[in-house]
C-alpha cells in the first residue's frame, strides 16, 4: 500500500501494477525492475494482475504506475490503456509492452506514456519506469 511518512512526507513505497495473462511475462518485468530500480525512488510494491477486471479495479483504487502487456489475451494491454485514459479523470502513467518495436505507434494511439518492446530489455524497462516514477516522488531539498 502506498504510504507517506508523517514527519517528512516521503513516500515509503510506490505501487506498480503488472498486467499479463502470462505469469512468465509478469515475473520478467518484476525481475527486471527489482525492489528499487533507482536510489532516488522508494521501494516498489507490485500488484500482479492476470485479468482485465482486476486491472480496472486497481486503476480505480489508485496505483502509481501500470505496466500492461499489449499481447495479453483476451484483453490486450493497448486496448485497456486506451479505455483507462478515456474513462479515468486521473489515470496513472502507463507503460505498454509491445510485441515488437514497430508496434510503438499503437501504444501512442492508446495514450500510454511509454512503450517497451518484448522480449524485455531490463535496462530499457528500468530507464522507462524510473523516468515515469520520478514524477511521483517529490524532490528532496
Amino acid at each position: 500500500m502506498t504510504a507517506a511518512k508523517a514527519s517528512s512526507g516521503a513516500r515509503e513505497t510506490l505501487r506498480v501494477l503488472v498486467y499479463s495473462d502470462d505469469i512468465d511475462t509478469r515475473q520478467q518485468v518484476m525481475r527486471a525492475l527489482g525492489r528499487r530500480p533507482h536510489p532516488s525512488l522508494p521501494e516498489l510494491e507490485y500488484l500482479e494482475v492476470a485479468t482485465e477486471p482486476v486491472v480496472i479495479r486497481y486503476a480505480d483504487e489508485g496505483v502509481d504506475l501500470m505496466i500492461l502487456d499489449g499481447e495479453a489475451v483476451p484483453a490486450g494491454g493497448i486496448g485497456i490503456a486506451k479505455q483507462l485514459k478515456d474513462e479515468l479523470e486521473s489515470c496513472p502513467p502507463i507503460v505498454v509492452l509491445t510485441g515488437r518495436p514497430q508496434d510503438s505507434w499503437l501504444a501512442s494511439w492508446s495514450r500510454a506514456e511509454a512503450a517497451v518492446p518484448q522480449p524485455i530489455d531490463p535496462l530499457e524497462l528500468a530507464r522507462t519506469v524510473v523516468a515515469l516514477l520520478r514524477s511521483k516522488v517529490p524532490a528532496t531539498a
